[in-house]
């Protein structure tokens, strides 16, 4: 009888699953039909001299205009340099305890 229940239960939500993945192929071939649907973001015309629609905060200036720059920047860095500043990070931890020279 729990065969039965897990059958019919897992027959149901493989209906709903592919009842949506079909609404969606729809929708997608009437919105590319009509021309609404693009793989890029258009400009949004209500805000004046934007190449795009910024919707979080941090996205904006302090006059809440959307800001037009990178906000993360990577420096490569050699692996040489990145070893000093590490080391020099952990030695001057606090909870970093150093031998001293008559331990050794």
């Amino acid at each position: 009888m729990l065969h039965l229940i897990y059958i019919l239960a897992f027959t149901v939500i493989a209906f709903f699953a592919i009842s949506n993945l079909i609404r969606s192929l729809i929708t997608i071939s009437a919105d590319t039909q009509r021309g609404t649907w693009t793989d890029t973001p258009r400009p949004s015309k209500s805000r004046q001299n934007s190449p795009y629609q910024a919707s979080h905060p941090e996205l904006y200036d302090e006059q809440g205009k959307p800001i037009n720059e990178p906000l993360l920047v990577i420096r490569s860095v050699s692996v040489e340099d990145a070893r000093q500043k590490l080391d020099s990070l952990y030695e001057s931890s606090p909870s970093q305890t150093r031998p001293t020279e008559d331990e050794s």
